[in-house]
């Protein structure tokens, strides 16, 4: 009987003690990540892979994984699908939200718990395009997209992020 009840506390102590270490790496997960994403948006240097958009006065659609916004220093390089009405399109039906251009008036700022508010432009031939982005600690992220010859339209994503090979080193 002795020895059921101290198997019994052991197996107990050792459930709390996985618990606290699997709880205590979680947090550190979290603050790796949050680190990892305040990282690359001070270097303007970041990848968002879009999975849902949203157009205007329409359902929600699910996208392959293989649409995203990239911001390189001064550049922003959109492979964005869209989905709403056009004002005023080019011959051939143009280019969509499928294109290299410079960033005019990147703005960043701290935003509601902790997420990171960022406001950029860009212009092609085809149109004036206006980018507001929201990436919260986790890496998810909110696009919005405003244009002059278009309809608005959202997009909902997540950060990714370079693997670090510790092999290489």
């Amino acid at each position: 009987m002795k020895g059921k009840k101290t198997l019994f506390v052991t197996v107990c102590l050792l459930l709390v003690a996985s618990f606290s270490l699997q709880a205590q790496s979680k947090a550190e997960k979290k603050q790796e990540k949050a680190r990892m994403v305040k990282e690359c948006i001070e270097a303007k240097n970041y990848e968002i892979e879009v999975n849902t958009a949203f157009p205007m006065g329409g359902q929600s659609i699910q996208l392959s994984p293989y649409y995203s916004l990239k911001v390189r220093n001064d550049s922003v390089y959109s492979y964005l699908p869209y989905y709403g009405r056009a004002y005023m399109l080019p011959y051939g039906g143009g280019e969509g939200l499928n294109f290299e251009a410079k960033v005019v008036d990147y703005k960043q700022e701290m935003g509601k718990k902790g997420s990171y508010e960022i406001t950029f432009s860009a212009r092609t031939q085809e149109d004036y395009y206006t980018f507001h982005v929201t990436v919260y600690d986790n890496g998810s992220s909110g696009i919005n997209v405003n244009m002059q010859k278009k309809q608005s339209i959202d997009f909902t994503g997540r950060m990714l992020f370079e693997e670090k090979d510790d092999k290489k080193e």
